[in-house]
């Protein structure tokens, strides 16, 4: 499918949709032709802002549609796994958000139905597009820098159900199988090394929301390089994922798309790739997958140890009690 347009269906129109649907804008020969997610006003309304022809509150009636080639879904955690799995049946091409399953078995089940299918299913691990963390890949690849140590903080302040737009939601994210995930993948991708040991506690189980709302994990490479990761649903700003990457040359700490080194000089990454925006660039690998038939950087195969890690960590924390 070298020329032809690829027709999408995007699944969420919530907070995370919005910022896949503003960077397919910027990408040539690609179409979302179909928009679902659970409020039909809603969707409707989002749908006629990015001139989208259908609509639907069921993934199914857009798997239907002939015409679609790819789908993305943005759609609660609980529900990746199986819709990837219903995409890929379908004769469709899938880019899951983050976290590809909410559980092992979840996972290993998307993995194995990729590679029957031989369909392109990526997963948006969004670090490893992101221009700041790219940047300090292409200095790894070069063997100009090396991990010693990743030391990483996601916050929020989340004690009550809401999204990235402070949205009230209807489930619950979880700090270790969605947050997490990012930090463990981004190590070992970093590192270019596989974790071999895992360690995390959590703090107390929130009453309402039936999640831990605190957590530390402790990760090694093979390598040896180390990762400190800390969660927190309880912090009152600033918020969001900040990554200090502690190495045998040089000090970098990356904030989303902005980079800086150890004395918090900005780091011009403007040049590292064709947008500043990561999930702009995520989309952009999903669909060059696609029209080249190759696996993307990201793909499910790609991701699976992640999960195994997580999948390790929760058993670890389910035994601790």
């Amino acid at each position: 499918m070298t020329n032809k347009t690829i027709k999408v269906a995007l699944a969420g129109a919530g907070a995370f949709g919005v910022k896949h649907l503003d960077g397919i804008k910027n990408i040539d020969g690609v179409e979302v032709v179909s928009l679902i997610s659970r409020d039909l006003d809603k969707t409707k309304e989002v749908a006629a802002k990015y001139g989208i022809g259908h609509v639907t509150t069921d993934l199914a009636d857009a798997l239907a549609l002939k015409e679609v080639d790819a789908v993305i879904l943005c759609t609660p955690t609980q529900m990746h796994a199986e819709q990837s799995l219903a995409c890929l049946k379908a004769g469709k091409h899938v880019q899951v958000e983050i976290p590809l399953a909410d559980s092992l078995a979840g996972a290993q089940s998307v993995v194995d139905l990729q590679k029957q299918t031989g369909l392109v299913a990526m997963c948006g691990h969004t670090r490893r597009f992101n221009p700041s963390h790219q940047y300090v890949h292409k200095k790894i690849a070069a063997g100009e820098f090396n991990i010693q140590q990743m030391d990483v903080q996601t916050y929020f302040f989340r004690r009550t159900n809401t999204n990235a737009l402070g949205q009230p939601r209807s489930w619950t994210d979880h700090l270790l199988w969605h947050h997490a995930a990012h930090t463990v993948d981004l190590f070992a991708y970093q590192a270019n090394s596989p974790i071999v040991q895992a360690n995390a506690i959590q703090g107390p189980i929130h009453p309402t929301l039936g999640i831990a709302m605190d957590m530390s994990i402790q990760l090694k490479a093979a390598n040896g390089a180390i990762c400190t990761l800390s969660l927190s649903f309880n912090n009152d700003g600033p918020l969001g994922t900040f990554f200090r990457y502690i190495g045998d040359t040089a000090t970098y700490i990356a904030r989303y798309d902005d980079l800086f080194n150890g004395k918090e000089e900005k780091i011009d990454v403007s040049h590292v790739d064709v947008s500043m925006n990561g999930i702009e660039l995520q989309d952009r690998e999903f669909f060059a997958a696609i029209r080249e038939g190759r696996e993307p950087n990201s793909s499910v195969g790609k991701v699976f140890a992640c999960y195994q890690v997580l999948n390790q960590l929760e058993q670890q924390l389910n035994a601790k009690g």
